[in-house]
């Protein structure tokens, strides 16, 4: 089982369907936040996950609840609050690339219960971290203990997913992100977050070298419609292109592609930081073009959805898999 960290939320949008007049829009809601996107990602690609996040008592609250038990994503990490549940305000621009407001996240708990997590530790395979939670003043450094302290054979992943609308301090992204980063073993960072987090002009091909030289096996740096490029020690760089879709709107595809990798590694029986560390050139590859295609179909719909395994092709990778 993968252990996800941080927020579920309602993703809130102008609904196209709806009539828009300066003093009156249609909105639609559809539930989000990248974690929580990650899990339900996972549990649809047929791997047992978890959540840990803070759900409220709200209508919007009880409905992410139900969700996540429809989805099959185990509760046994959730917190119960008294708080809202909170929104995400996005407004997608002509390319279908979405801008952000939060509302409601700044007191919110995304990190499990130390004492909880004890007797569940050998029913856990990986653990991943990522966006709000990894800026947040009260989740950060528990979920660094976490990784810290998590049983040697357990691989860590970690997507920056920054948000400066939550965050503006790029400063503060840019610690925290080094701080995570020397503890995971798999890191997927899209390239206009190394922008954000350094500058313009990064070369992601410098921060790949530091990366892969601590705790990091495998870099992945997703480019949108250039496709993504995959670092490791053993393989070097290894670009995939992306899978050419009718874009509606790229509202969880980075998480989409994180899920993917997540369940690909689980499915070859590959997911420890042993085996991350000797994947072959040809298995980088394969896993690369299966989450291209995981996050095409997400881009072909409005707002964040993920593909059920069905929809997705065998990797073609046979040698070395179990």
């Amino acid at each position: 089982m993968y252990l996800v960290c941080g927020e579920a939320l309602y993703d809130v949008l102008i609904d196209p369907s709806g009539s828009a007049s300066p003093n009156k829009v249609s909105l639609s809601a559809k539930a989000g936040g990248s974690p929580h996107n990650v899990a339900i990602g996972l549990a649809r690609l047929g791997c047992p996950v978890s959540l840990a996040t803070e759900l409220a008592p709200d209508t919007l609250g009880r409905l992410l609840e139900l969700r996540l038990a429809a989805e099959r994503v185990d509760g046994r990490f959730l917190r119960r609050t008294g708080k809202a549940t909170p929104l995400a305000m996005v407004d997608v621009d002509a390319q279908g690339n979405a801008r952000y407001a939060f509302h409601g996240l700044d007191s919110a708990l995304f990190h499990p219960d130390p004492e909880t997590i004890k007797p569940h530790w050998e029913s856990i395979c990986g653990i991943h971290v990522g966006s709000i939670p990894i800026v947040s003043r009260q989740s950060s450094a528990m979920l660094l203990d976490l990784l810290r302290e998590a049983p040697k054979g357990i691989i860590s992943s970690f997507d920056p997913n920054v948000r400066t609308a939550f965050e503006p301090d790029i400063e503060r992204w840019r610690v925290s992100v080094e701080s995570f980063a020397k503890l995971a073993h798999l890191i997927k960072v899209s390239e206009e977050d190394l922008k954000t987090i350094y500058n313009a002009d990064v070369d992601d091909s410098v921060i790949a070298q530091r990366w892969l030289a601590a705790h990091c096996s495998l870099l992945v740096v997703t480019r949108g419609a250039r496709g993504a490029s995959l670092y490791s020690r053993s393989a070097g760089r290894i670009d995939v292109p992306a899978v050419k879709v009718i874009v509606a709107d790229t509202v969880g595809a980075g998480d989409s592609f994180q899920a993917a990798m997540l369940a690909w590694l689980a499915e070859k029986r590959l997911a420890s930081p042993a085996a991350l560390a000797q994947l072959s050139p040809e298995q980088i590859r394969a896993m690369g073009n299966f989450c291209s295609q995981a996050a095409a179909i997400t881009c072909r719909h409005r707002g964040p959805e993920f593909p059920y395994r069905k929809a997705l092709p065998d990797p073609p990778v046979k040698a070395n898999e179990r």
